[in-house]
């Protein structure tokens, strides 16, 4: 790997078919111009010929893998997300389901708070796994004033089923590894001091196997359960027409007001916040 990162520190290891990618964007890992600049630049990457057949992805900081988009960036990192498709596609959901697409196969690694596009990015990798102790999911634009636009209902809807997609997305709650693996929302809740060893294990386990039936494997499973373009577009669209409304730029205020996007109570525990914002009209 040559290309210089600024949120991502990249580091190849085990057999040499796997490379490891952890997200390091300080103070608490949101989502914004620079991860997803890196993001761009590494999906390239491992989409040539000769690239590692896996790619096992976690974040430097304990507390926060991506708590969500920066929402004082958002013109900035969708203009970012537009150099992966073209201006036609300048949104999160598209370069998400680019990250779908790309022939390795991709891991999530969870520890600590996975919320919003930090959740579909999750939802994006082929497998998630979650530290039990320590991993927390939740898609809280509802609370916010908006739906999810960067693929959780597309997703969610076929991980979970109707009813359980609703609950997810309708209570905005955080859902602790345990009954985020009951739901199907990840593969599986791995006991902390377990995790490393058995993604480890699993990505140099799947690397060992032939490039071209991956590839191939996985194409077919993404024809089946992969949504259309136009259905994230259109989600997309949504999310960015709401996000600019009145309703989410009051409650978003009053979340800054509390400590939004700050190390602290309020993104530590963001699915309580949203239950205590005054109710809205």
């Amino acid at each position: 790997m040559t290309a210089p990162y600024e949120a991502l520190s990249v580091s190849t290891r085990l057999d040499g078919n796997v490379l490891f990618a952890t997200f390091n964007a300080p103070p608490i890992n949101l989502i914004g111009p620079e991860v997803v600049r890196d993001l761009v630049g590494l999906l390239e990457e491992v989409s040539r010929p000769t690239s590692a057949r896996v790619v096992v992805f976690d974040s430097a900081d304990p507390d926060f893998f991506f708590p969500h988009v920066d929402l004082t960036k958002v013109p900035e990192y969708t203009a970012e997300a537009a150099k992966a498709g073209g201006p036609g596609d300048a949104s999160l959901g598209m370069l998400f389901r680019k990250l779908s697409e790309i022939p390795a196969v991709t891991i999530a690694k969870i520890r600590g708070r996975a919320r919003g596009a930090g959740s579909e990015f999750l939802l994006a990798c082929d497998m998630r796994f979650a530290s039990r102790e320590n991993a927390v999911l939740g898609q809280p634009e509802v609370g916010i004033g908006t739906p999810p636009g960067a693929g959780a209902i597309q997703h969610l809807t076929r991980l979970l089923g109707r009813g359980r997609a609703l609950e997810a997305v309708l209570t905005s709650a955080d859902f602790d590894a345990e009954l985020a693996e009951r739901y199907g929302w990840i593969n599986r809740a791995v006991p902390d001091a377990e995790l490393d060893v058995f993604v480890a294990g699993l990505a140099a386990r799947i690397g060992g196997f032939p490039r071209d039936a991956l590839i191939a494997a996985k194409a077919a499973i993404n024809a089946i359960s992969l949504p259309t373009p136009a259905d994230v577009r259109a989600d997309a669209a949504m999310f960015q027409q709401l996000v600019r409304g009145e309703a989410a730029q009051q409650r978003t205020a009053e979340l800054f007001k509390r400590g939004f996007q700050t190390r602290g109570r309020i993104e530590l525990n963001l699915g309580d916040a949203l239950g205590d914002l005054k109710a809205a009209d």
